[in-house]
């Protein structure tokens, strides 16, 4: 499965990059720039770069995702040539209802993005959409977070809530993190490659070929959204970036018994790892918002990578640091979910200590009070 994994991000590499490439130049013609912020936000001074890059990654990874589908319903002799071909049309079968399902999801997503980077959306109603799209995606795809504690719990429903909050934090955090020039698409490409790593050793192919199709179309938003930015994935794209990984790390972590390769009960920490700087941005921020009595969506020059730079690091050393940051608790996680109880404290304590040094680091270091404008 590795190299049809391989052949997936390819694909959406290249459909992203021509994507991306048309998009520059019509975006320019129709105005579609970076836009101003809420009354009450504070945002990095405007330039004139397009904010649609979310189109060519929404685009990237739902027609290659789209075409497997359709491909193993009507026409499953397409897949026989593939490698596992007979396996892979019937696997794709079986998991078709769910993969059209998320589809529409991700459709919808993208479409509440693509509406905000034109006309910016009070925070409330976008949080509603989301975790509104994520609980019909959760209910309909069986994707839950703690299945097995259903017979404890009295039900699923406690797993569902969980689950759906999941989506929200991990969406909003991506968000969070499109901030500045290469800080999401770097994050989102390093976690959608560790997560698709730990899928193909967990034998999770479906959820590995949907993560190298992320890591794909990310790699080639990437060129043109490394420091000095030639375009922006917008809400369009860092929210669909976001449940998406919030999709395959749910899905990723489903523990049994019977699996041939199966990972182990504490595989559904996992994600806490795999995206341990995204959460700790998304907390680190809405706790400094809301200890000054301001609302935690409301966007400011606060987040982990402002205070990067506030210390004296430059913009692509800024992203460098949270990139290096972000492989280092992925790395981590590629193991997680098969390591022994014993090795998985570790490597959790191992995760925790990096993030509270960096608290330390940040809350003792000095702080320049000079603006910056990249």
């Amino acid at each position: 499965m590795l190299a049809l994994c391989l052949f997936l991000a390819l694909a959406a590499f290249l459909i992203a990059l021509a994507g991306l490439l048309v998009l520059i130049r019509i975006s320019h013609r129709l105005g579609a720039l970076d836009t101003p912020p809420l009354a009450g936000q504070v945002k990095m001074a405007r330039r004139q770069v397009p904010n649609t890059g979310g189109i060519a990654i929404m685009l990237a990874i739902a027609l290659p995702m789209a075409g497997a589908l359709l491909a193993s319903l009507i026409a499953p002799d397409l897949l026989a040539s593939v490698p596992a071909g007979p396996d892979l049309a019937s696997g794709l079968r079986e998991q078709a209802p769910a993969g059209f399902w998320l589809l529409a999801g991700m459709l919808v997503i993208h479409t509440l993005g693509l509406v905000d980077d034109r006309v910016p959306l009070p925070p409330m109603p976008k949080l509603l959409v989301i975790l509104a799209v994520s609980l019909a995606v959760v209910m309909l795809t069986r994707t839950r977070l703690l299945e097995l504690l259903d017979p404890v719990a009295g039900g699923a429903w406690l797993s569902i809530t969980v689950t759906v909050l999941w989506f929200g934090v991990v969406t909003n955090a991506m968000n969070f993190m499109d901030n500045m020039d290469g800080v999401s698409g770097s994050a989102g490409l390093i976690a959608s490659a560790c997560l698709m790593s730990a899928m193909l050793l967990t034998g999770h192919w479906f959820v590995a070929g949907l993560l190298a199709l992320l890591a794909g179309a990310l790699a080639a938003f990437l060129i043109f959204n490394f420091p000095p930015a030639r375009i922006f994935m917008g809400d369009g794209g860092s929210l669909l970036v976001g449940f998406l990984l919030a999709f395959a790390t749910t899905r990723g972590t489903y523990y049994a018994d019977d699996l041939a390769i199966g990972a182990a009960p504490h595989a559904v920490l996992m994600p806490l790892i795999v995206l341990a700087i995204p959460l700790y941005d998304f907390t680190s921020v809405t706790l400094v918002r809301i200890s000054q009595g301001r609302s935690p969506f409301r966007g400011d020059l606060q987040h982990f990578s402002h205070r990067l730079r506030r210390r004296g690091l430059g913009a692509r050393q800024t992203v460098g640091v949270i990139a290096g940051l972000s492989a280092a608790c992925g790395l981590g996680a590629i193991v997680f979910m098969v390591l022994p109880p014993w090795g998985a404290i570790l490597l959790g304590f191992q995760t925790l200590i990096l993030l509270l040094v960096l608290a330390v680091l940040e809350r003792g270091s000095v702080v320049r009070e000079e603006s910056f404008d990249a």
